[in-house]
């Protein structure tokens, strides 16, 4: 017989700093939408996997709390969904080693992301990063989830996620761990450069000007609006008109995402129209929407023991769920596990 799990939704954001307009539509603001639908939301900030490489320890603290403080800014309330860090949680590096132990080198040899990241230094990057993607596997089935609102760079690692669950419940012969279903939704999913919409929209571009960081003023925003890159073309009425304009789709994106809008009902609204009459109302509704989580992100900060209490509570909800759930692992694995912890 198959089993059932009740929808629950799991994702996570590395705490690496420098949120920007990308992490907040392609990540936050869909976060807050699946809480609005009566799904339990677990979210939690993945310090685990941020030191795959090496990170400065008081940076990383300070982080995850801008993290943090950046959920509950953009919406996220405590009280509603989970929110915590990762390495409060003790069963995401215990079910992390198990699913090691599952998962093949191969898989893991294969993942996109690794052949990038270690490039043609592979032997000298961290088993750590290696081996991340079993940890994100840990990481949504220490509590069963269903469903990861996920971007297109992550999908391949949701997909071994699933290969991982299949095989662990055919290994043991059980219907244990539910084959996760990826959430990839909304039309700016995927926010590029403002200075090349050909590449993703990232804190780690040289240029400032490249990205709307959610630590920005509204002076700022509008101004790198302003200076966006375009092309000289007017608004096409259709989104085919878009095929060939990178910079151009990626603004039209952008104006979708923060209005709600379909891009096509966009690009309707402001056909034949120059981006020079255009830009002005993109600053006015980027600075409307980002304005307010800048605020309250800033306020947030200055009391960290606040911050610091928020995702405690949250971490021990998570356990709550996650503590059942890998106490049958290891039932199911053969280990014996008699000491319980309070």
């Amino acid at each position: 017989m198959t089993a059932t799990f009740a929808p629950r939704i799991f994702s996570g954001i590395q705490p690496s700093g420098g949120l920007t307009l990308g992490n907040y539509l392609g990540a936050l603001k869909r976060f807050v939408e699946k809480q609005d639908e009566g799904i339990e939301t677990i979210y939690c900030l993945v310090d685990m996997h941020a030191i795959t490489v090496w990170q400065d320890p008081e940076k990383l603290r300070q982080q995850t709390r801008e993290g943090a403080a950046a959920f509950i800014a953009a919406g996220i309330d405590p009280a509603r969904s989970i929110l915590f860090n990762q390495s409060q949680v003790s069963g995401h590096a215990e079910l992390g080693w198990i699913f090691n132990c599952v998962a093949r080198m191969g898989w893991m040899s294969r993942m996109t992301q690794w052949k990038d990241k270690a490039g043609k230094n592979a032997e000298a990057q961290s088993l750590g990063l290696f081996a991340y993607p079993s940890l994100m596997a840990a990481d949504i089935m220490l509590y069963h989830a269903t469903m990861v609102p996920v971007g297109e760079d992550q999908k391949q690692h949701l997909e071994l996620t699933r290969d991982i669950a299949i095989k662990f419940n055919n290994d043991f012969g059980v219907d244990f761990f539910p084959v996760v279903e990826p959430l990839i939704e909304g039309v700016a999913t995927r926010v590029m450069s403002l200075r090349d919409g050909t590449k993703k929209m990232s804190k780690s571009d040289p240029s400032d000007q490249s990205r709307i960081n959610l630590t920005d003023d509204a002076d700022t925003i509008a101004q790198k609006i302003r200076k966006a890159k375009t092309d000289p073309e007017p608004l096409p009425g259709h989104l085919e008109g878009l095929k060939d304009r990178p910079e151009a789709r990626n603004l039209v994106n952008i104006y979708a995402a923060l209005s709600g809008q379909p891009a096509a009902a966009v690009v309707a609204e402001f056909a034949g129209a120059q981006f020079g009459a255009f830009k002005p109302k993109l600053a006015d509704l980027a600075v409307a929407k980002l304005s307010p989580i800048t605020t309250e992100m800033n306020r947030l900060m200055k009391d960290p023991a606040e911050i610091d209490r928020i995702l405690g509570q949250g971490a021990d909800r998570a356990a709550a769920i996650a503590e059942p759930i890998l106490e049958r692992t290891f039932q199911i694995t053969g280990m014996i596990r008699s000491r319980r912890r309070g």
